[in-house]
């Protein structure tokens, strides 16, 4: 037996139509016989589609370059075509023929598909390129659809996995759901949550309290950002995201009120705090619903208070005592020389804490503007930031004009 080389001819019949409808019908045959699970013609037909229907939207910038190709499915949405080759000695699949799996097939039927199907997507003709734009509009407004159902799938996958997380254990939530009237106080150390907890209404205040100096957001990456605990814990407890993600209508509560000791390192507690806003969640800031609390510095017990007279007098700066005090000399109001000085917020009673700093009929609070935050970042890069001769230049050229009885040494 001597093998021989023999050359076969393969006809390629395709028939095309595109209908307003989303439903894709695909026939395929071998010369006389149905192969309903295709096979390299099949095969051959997709491929010839998709890519020449890239290649043409390309070309004529009906595809953005940011946007990606189209997929199968997205040329085969709504299209009924009917797949026809003809040849001697076909090979097939399995012994009920419903597979064609000649190699050569698949060549051939891409070529003769792609050239055709690439003459008639770029007709000059005024019918067949308003056919063709038709095609092509349809099949671009599939693929959009198809990744924007898949862009909404992964944010409810992502909507629904944050919502059956449970928020930090430290929080103390309160029991409102009303948004405009709840407010979250971010507390400075455990040993002040304690008295906050006895001095909160449990009703719209809750608490959240974090350990010592968050992290310097302003030299660090979005990944150290969320990677370190506290920036992550109150991002998951005002529940609205962060960066260009964040949607301030999913906030969880209406103000956000900073409380740190009215020392140094409360003020730089506050000023980190300030900066992870600015860069995260800037939207709360422009919405004017992020607070600073002002706790007292100093509190004066009166010696027999007049009828209608406080008993305590609280002040919140060392000018304001001294102006106090002067006040009660020229008046003849006796006070306890023993002025209590608050070095942090534990050292209040729930009491004291409620009436100065948490009690909305009696408090202060210091609203943030987008000034202030300018302001604080332009000073944090000077202090804090990677840029150390600017450093060194402004704390030589300010020492001599700091005033040495500021110093809490």
């Amino acid at each position: 037996m001597t093998p021989t080389e023999v050359t076969r001819e393969l006809g390629v019949d395709v028939a095309l139509r595109w209908g307003t409808g989303y439903d894709t019908t695909v026939r395929s045959f071998v010369n006389i016989i149905a192969t309903p699970k295709g096979g390299t013609h099949v095969a051959g037909f997709e491929q010839a589609l998709t890519q020449t229907m890239n290649d043409v939207l390309r070309a004529k910038k009906m595809l953005r370059v940011a946007e990606d190709n189209v997929v199968k499915d997205d040329a085969l949405e709504g299209l009924t075509a009917v797949v026809t080759v003809r040849l001697a000695e076909p090979q097939f699949e399995g012994q009920t023929k419903e597979v064609l799996g000649t190699s050569a097939a698949r060549r051939i039927v891409n070529t003769v598909v792609g050239k055709e199907l690439r003459a008639f997507l770029t007709a000059t003709k005024r019918d067949a390129a308003a056919q063709a734009r038709v095609v092509m509009e349809k099949v671009v407004a599939a693929a959009r659809t198809r990744v924007a159902a898949r862009q909404h799938k992964d944010a409810q996958r992502r909507k629904t996995a944050l919502e059956s997380s449970s928020l930090p254990a430290k929080l103390a939530d309160c029991r409102s759901d009303d948004v405009d009237r709840s407010e979250l106080f971010i507390v400075e150390g455990d040993s002040a949550l304690g008295t906050a907890k006895l001095a909160r209404n449990s009703e719209f205040q809750a608490l959240l309290p974090i350990r010592g100096k968050i992290l310097n957001v302003q030299r660090s990456s979005v990944t150290d950002m969320l990677k370190n605990a506290e920036c992550g814990a109150i991002i998951q407890v005002i529940g609205a995201g962060s960066g260009r993600t964040f949607d301030i209508d999913q906030a969880r509560y209406g103000k956000i009120i900073m409380m740190t000791d009215a020392d140094v390192d409360g003020s730089h507690i506050r000023c980190l705090l300030l900066t992870l806003f600015q860069r995260y969640m800037r939207p709360m800031v422009e919405a004017g619903r992020v607070f600073a609390a002002v706790p007292p510095l100093h509190r004066i017990e009166i010696v027999q208070p007049k009828k209608g007279q406080d008993k305590y007098v609280y002040t919140y700066s060392d000018r304001e005592l001294r102006d106090k005090l002067m006040e009660f000399q020229s008046k003849g109001i006796r006070y306890k020389d023993s002025i209590q000085r608050y070095k942090g917020l534990g050292e209040m009673d729930a009491d004291q804490l409620a009436e100065t700093t948490m009690d909305p009929r009696h408090r202060t609070l210091r609203r943030i503007n987008l000034s202030d935050l300018e302001a604080a970042e332009q000073v944090f890069d000077l202090l804090m930031g990677n840029d150390v001769a600017p450093r060194k230049e402004f704390i030589s050229g300010s020492a001599a004009t700091l005033d040495r009885s500021r110093i809490d040494a």
